[in-house]
């Protein structure tokens, strides 16, 4: 007959059930042993794979107790839908299942004008919302300095500018070297305006037209394209509506939104 010998171990020093969470995409959890933290992106046999924000990839064991889920010891488990991947953003980030809105922090981004902040939230909203960041549009940049010094940016409220032709020896660049807060940050991109940087495969043309140094540009460049001139505002809804993902955008834009939204977030942050 098979002997047991009775669990004399305190109860104290047992260790504390912990709570089973499935490893569901999109949830971010940390390995205490590594210090990795990253969402996950795919969860097999025994293993899951987690991506950090800088888009590393690593592969952990799903042992007992073997993660941290907001600072809470747990243990990941196979969702019972079998394997997993994550989706992804407009971004191209991982997204979040039913994430909250952060409060927004007292640092903000600004951009030129309306249609370059509808399509940062066309793109970046999802992530912008998660990290709390709020971005708002300006008439142009000639009164840059002064809003700047207005907002009064500081190590709990840093400020990311956005500046449409910012180009070595133009208006807009002897102004974006105008601000000098360490709190502030000024990038552009070389686009004359933010349609441009739309690819132009995207929008089911080939190139953008070249319009003539004086000429309305957005203006010009409906006139050559052909469509209706009475109402730019209209050919904008047609650019928006044919950006469904950074991939139908330039590399100058993207990753001058990517470095903002880095700036205001990081720890200098709020």
């Amino acid at each position: 007959m098979r002997q047991y010998s009775p669990d004399l171990t305190p109860p104290w020093k047992k260790p504390k059930p912990v709570p089973e969470v499935p490893a569901e995409p999109g949830l971010v959890v940390e390995e205490p042993g590594t210090g990795f933290c990253g969402a996950v992106i795919r969860c097999e046999a025994g293993t899951v794979t987690l991506e950090d924000r800088f888009g590393k990839h690593r592969v952990f064991p799903l042992e007992p107790r073997g993660f941290l889920l907001e600072g809470r010891v747990v243990t990941l488990v196979r969702p019972p839908s079998g394997p997993v991947r994550a989706t992804r953003t407009a971004s191209g980030s991982v997204a979040v299942p039913r994430a909250r809105a952060r409060v927004a922090r007292a640092g903000r981004i600004y951009v030129e004008g309306r249609h370059d902040a509808e399509l940062v939230e066309k793109v970046w909203g999802d992530d912008l919302r998660i990290e709390g960041v709020v971005v708002e549009y300006l008439e142009g940049v000639d009164d840059l300095p002064a809003i700047v010094a207005d907002f009064a940016p500081g190590p709990d409220a840093r400020l990311g500018v956005l500046v449409d032709h910012l180009v070595p020896g133009s208006k807009e660049s002897r102004i974006a070297e105008s601000v000098t807060s360490e709190h502030a940050l000024v990038v552009g991109h070389p686009y004359v305006d933010v349609w441009e940087a739309v690819k132009p495969s995207s929008v089911g043309i080939r190139e953008w037209p070249r319009v003539p140094h004086g000429q309305d540009w957005k203006t010009g460049v409906c006139r050559a394209l052909g469509w209706r001139v009475t109402n730019t505002g209209e050919a904008w809804q047609r650019i928006l509506g044919s950006v469904r993902s950074y991939k139908d955008l330039e590399p100058e834009l993207l990753g001058r939104v990517e470095e903002l939204i880095d700036f205001v977030t990081d720890s200098g942050g709020a």
